[in-house]
């Protein structure tokens, strides 16, 4: 048995292309390493050729957590980060917490959001939390 490091990463990768994404070993290997650098990743092609099937996979074989976000001209950043909703039954505010709280999170087509909304979505990636009625909530890790 082998106590090479990386063999975790290697079996992720060689499941995801076997049996999820076959011929998009370089994308998934783009994906995993975007998430094991902390960073974030673009990927930009033409559509039906697996973007979203990426990131849904990757999210099941790593156990994460998963949100997607069709992002269009009317999306308000709320709708991204999410917003608090009075409680009639408790007499108070809960916050219900957006897509963004997600491990792992898919933005489709983001130069279609206005740029508030881009904005919000920008606080996240850069700071990993979100500031919502002046109130600041940390977002999970990958």
């Amino acid at each position: 048995m082998s106590n090479d490091p990386r063999l975790p990463v290697l079996n992720v990768i060689d499941t995801l292309a076997d049996h999820y994404l076959k011929g998009k070993v370089q994308a998934i290997k783009l994906a995993m390493m975007s998430l094991l650098s902390g960073g974030h990743l673009l990927l930009e092609d033409i559509p039906g050729l697996g973007k979203t099937t990426l990131a849904l996979a990757l999210a099941h074989a790593l156990g994460l957590s998963f949100g997607r976000i069709q992002c269009t001209s009317d999306l308000l950043p709320s709708d991204i980060t999410g917003l608090s909703i009075y409680d009639r039954n408790e007499n108070q505010f809960k916050f219900i917490q957006g897509p963004v709280f997600n491990n792992l999170l898919l933005a489709d087509e983001i130069n279609r959001a206005m740029p508030k909304t881009q904005s919000a979505l920008l606080e996240a990636m850069e700071e990993h939390r979100v500031t919502i009625e002046g109130k600041t909530y940390r977002l999970p890790d990958p």
